[in-house]
């Protein structure tokens, strides 16, 4: 056994070394976001701030987005309730998902790249990579815990309480642990680290989308789903630490799972070998545009599968919305006085967070084309009479048509879903919906014009842009909580785009952005035909 585990702490303490900058940002970036929003959230909970929002949290579609709390009157409802109630489970799944992308790129992409072979060439045990990784992992979320809890009682604020905010930190600290051990899991059964990315990803999006429904129905069948044990510990109201040990036990088996089948495989293997390709290809990878479909092919149907779920999952509470508001007088009152209709402000926040996710797709297909160059995987083709021109622009219109089947799959599941469990009138139509979604086009074309930007300037840079995407979805999701200054609100991109059906069609935005993104990408060309290749790089 020993063995099997020989010199970890030598590969631990190597990995630090390696990427201790990573870890820096990581820890006070996501630490910072996940407590440092508590006097932002004072200030909103002055006078009856507190009681309108706990009534407009009620509401199921607010429940099937942020998750449940415990508090069951406004009364009762504190700054510590409502803060726990609209951050963790976010803050949790940004965890989950960090620390499943760093064992990933730590097991299954360093195997891939034959990092792993040359490790294993010395006296280092088989496994030992993957328990250094782990270790690592469980060692950031925990300083990543006791930072989030030190700033929360930093503000000295009403009710946040250091019970409270340790086990606030604690539950975002286990909800990476889980991520990382389903990371671990899924290195092992996947045959690629793309296929392990994703097939994680697409786990942590069903335990989300799973413990929505059961959130709104009936929220004893949550405490049967390992995301929902992060935001079930109720922090600043029931304290409840049980859930957390339920998820140590839960990671511990994993892990044991996890070296159990690496210990099991062959190198460079998964028990989910991939398909054998046919003997003869098609006449499709004949042509350069056949050839990027099929090697963009698995994410985009993942993806654009995504989006339809989604987009149903999302519809099936319009229904339950239309009841909460019958039955709470409150908030019928509050729109009613508005001349608002709770469906189309409930899509228009729906449409845009699906918008922001759509964008995620067209930017993986542009980057797509500098990951393959890095792997020599087109030094054949850049030695033909194929230009670059032709990759580029192959490459735009793949990613451009993928935006566009993601909007309308999203807008017409949402659609289907909505229209069909409303059972009282509303103002909202099939057009309402498609509209809604192709009146965001422009700003999926604006994330593909800086994909094209980086990719002929900066190709290194390509993933940054999540990062910016990341932060135009929080100020769209939390800026009108935070009531943030204008001039922040406008360094998001969406803040420009207006939200249908809430707001009127805007020609003049539509066209500027769109103008904008067109521009991005003739610059990316111009970078991309002039510079050199980094091939092998």
């Amino acid at each position: 056994m020993k063995e099997k585990f020989a010199r970890w702490d030598i590969l631990f303490f190597q990995y630090l070394k390696r990427d201790w900058k990573k870890i820096l940002i990581w820890i006070l970036s996501l630490g910072l976001f996940s407590s440092g929003f508590v006097p932002f959230f004072n200030e909103m909970s002055e006078g009856e701030g507190l009681i309108a929002m706990y009534e407009t949290l009620q509401n199921p579609a607010m429940i099937y987005m942020i998750g449940p709390t415990s508090i069951n009157s406004a009364g009762d409802y504190t700054l510590g309730a409502m803060y726990a109630h609209e951050m963790l489970l976010f803050s949790s799944l940004f965890a989950m998902i960090i620390s499943a992308l760093h064992v990933v790129g730590h097991t299954r992409k360093e195997e891939d790249l034959g990092l792993t072979e040359l490790v294993r060439s010395f006296q280092i045990g088989r496994q030992a990579n993957s328990l250094a990784t782990i270790v690592e992992t469980i060692l950031i979320n925990g300083l990543l815990a006791l930072l989030i809890g030190s700033v929360m009682i930093s503000f000295d604020a009403y009710t946040i309480t250091i019970e409270g905010s340790f086990l606030f930190g604690a539950s975002i600290g286990m909800a990476g642990i889980l991520g990382a051990t389903i990371a671990l899991i899924m290195a092992q059964i996947m045959s690629s680290s793309s296929g392990a990315t994703g097939s994680t990803l697409g786990i942590i999006g069903l335990l989300y989308i799973i413990r929505a429904g059961t959130d709104v129905t009936n929220i004893e069948f949550s405490k049967a789903n390992p995301l929902s044990w992060t935001y079930l510990t109720f922090p600043f109201t029931e304290n409840d630490g049980s859930f957390l040990i339920y998820a140590a036990v839960f990671c511990l088996v994993m892990v044991i799972i996890a070296f159990t089948l690496e210990g099991a495989r062959d190198m460079g293997s998964g028990y989910l070998p991939e398909r054998a390709g046919r003997d003869h290809a098609n006449q499709s990878l004949l042509s350069i545009s056949g050839l990027f479909i099929r090697l963009n092919k698995n994410v985009m149907i993942s993806w654009l599968v995504a989006f339809a779920i989604m987009g149903a999952a999302y519809g099936s509470i319009y229904g339950d919305m239309q009841g909460f508001l019958e039955s709470n007088e409150l908030i019928r009152q509050m729109f009613v006085s508005t001349g608002i209709s709770v469906e189309v402000s409930f899509t228009s926040t729906i449409m845009m967070i699906m918008i922001i996710l759509v964008s995620i797709l067209p930017i993986a297909v542009v980057n797509k084309l500098f990951n393959e160059e890095v792997q020599l995987h087109l030094s054949q083709i850049f030695a033909t009479k194929v230009t670059r021109s032709h990759l580029f622009w192959t490459s735009i219109g793949l990613s451009t048509l993928a935006g566009v089947i993601g909007i309308l799959l999203a807008s017409l599941s949402l659609a289907w879903t909505a229209l069909s469990t409303m059972t009282q009138q509303s103002p909202l139509n099939l057009t309402s919906f498609i509209g809604a979604g192709l009146n965001a086009f422009p700003s999926v074309l604006f994330f593909i014009g800086l994909a094209a930007l980086t990719l002929g300037w900066a190709p290194r840079w390509g993933k940054a842009i999540y990062v910016y995407l990341g932060y135009s979805f929080l100020l769209n999701y939390f800026g009108s909580i935070l009531d943030l200054p204008k001039w922040v609100s406008r360094s998001a991109l969406h803040s420009w785009v207006a939200h249908m059906p809430l707001d009127s069609f805007e020609i003049g935005s539509f066209t500027v952005i769109l103008m904008i993104s067109l521009c991005l990408i003739l610059i990316g060309y111009s970078g991309y035909i002039r510079r050199d290749l980094l091939e092998g790089a």
